[in-house]
């Protein structure tokens, strides 16, 4: 069973094992570690002592794909190819959701992570305003992006452009350190060449990440060679999309040269074994290849309705089962990189808390 504390003041957990040694870690009033080791307890007044004896302290954990508001969705249109899956049965629906379910959902969806030890996420979703409501009254921290989707109309465009917009002046308005803005291309198969080139001048107009899906399936990879002769990685580079700021979900199908360009530009990328699992995409992240070109291979979850959890502790199992698995190598991913993906490499694709 979680135990789950809940203080208001300065914390001083006592005793707790952090890295094979017992220490203290002492927090202060704004929730900020003021000392982690023995002399820890002198930097505060503890105004709450919790007992860490027979526990491990681990980083917060850290999702960076979610699509958090389907928490209300968890369950529905399973078993389905990833692409009937959207067209037929998740576009549909989504597009009778309102702002009020969006909180909601994004409500139950934080509730969900905290009580698997998640402390961050990075959301892709629509009606963020809301979201951005519910996130700050859970007290996570978050990365939200609106869903950009233009589907080569110019119209659609020009709307998905404006929407974008508003969502970035609200949140930096919010100014709170808690929730981020990013820009949300949903994939090279529903943005366009100049919505895509849009997205990467404006989110490096506002110094702010992208948010995006890559190679999820081979059809995505097979298409995108047809309409445009390049891969899907290629074609986000030409349109300014991969960046030390980009973070790409998925990247089932990415080729070893492509892992290169990713590694080369920085990109984050993010791993969601239970997902691909799921939707049978048929290929798993080349973690092998993504890790020795330099990129940072990081954790999430996907959706509730692609995965039916939130819990970073299942997916960093699942993610090093499925590599050991699918690139037959009992030594790939080992439990020590499968925890860095769900804490430092997520917070690096997150990047720093700004300052006051």
């Amino acid at each position: 069973m979680n135990d789950i504390f809940t203080a208001r003041g300065s914390v001083l957990i006592a005793g707790v094992t952090v890295n094979g040694s017992t220490v203290d870690i002492a927090i202060d009033e704004e929730g900020m570690i003021a000392g982690i080791g023995k002399d820890a307890r002198k930097t505060i007044d503890a105004d709450i002592i919790i007992d860490g004896s027979d526990r491990v302290a681990i980083p917060g954990l850290v999702n960076t794909h979610t699509h958090a508001a389907m928490t209300l969705l968890r369950g529905y249109a399973d078993d389905m190819p990833l692409a009937e899956w959207l067209s037929e049965k998740i576009w549909p629906l989504e597009a009778h959701l309102s702002g009020d379910d969006v909180y909601w959902g994004t409500k139950l969806a934080c509730l969900e992570m905290i009580k698997s030890g998640t402390v961050a996420f990075n959301d892709m979703y629509f009606f963020m305003e809301r979201a951005a409501d519910a996130v700050d009254e859970m007290g996570l921290r978050a990365t939200l992006a609106y869903g950009f989707i233009d589907l080569g109309m110019e119209e659609k465009r020009e709307a998905e452009i404006k929407a974008t917009e508003a969502l970035v002046a609200h949140v930096k308005a919010r100014k709170n350190p808690r929730i981020q803005a990013a820009v949300g291309p949903h994939s090279v198969y529903t943005v366009s060449p100049e919505g895509l080139s849009w997205c990467a001048n404006f989110a490096e107009e506002q110094e702010i990440g992208i948010h995006i899906h890559l190679s999820e399936t081979e059809k995505e990879v097979t298409d995108c060679v047809a309409e445009f002769g390049k891969r899907p990685a290629v074609h986000l580079d030409e349109c300014g999309c991969l960046t030390p700021r980009t973070v790409a979900a998925h990247c089932c199908w990415l080729d070893e040269a492509e892992c290169r360009l990713l590694g080369k530009r920085g990109v984050h990328a993010s791993h969601n074994p239970a997902s691909n699992m799921k939707l049978a995409v048929n290929r798993a992240m080349p973690y092998h290849w993504l890790k020795t070109s330099g990129a940072n291979v990081c954790l999430g979850t996907d959706g509730c309705a692609s995965n039916n959890s939130l819990d970073l502790m299942e997916e960093m199992k699942f993610a090093a089962l499925l590599q050991k698995f699918a690139w037959n190598s009992q030594t790939l991913l080992p439990a020590g990189e499968a925890v860095a993906m769900a804490t430092s490499a997520g917070a690096r694709a997150l990047g720093p808390v700004p300052g006051p």
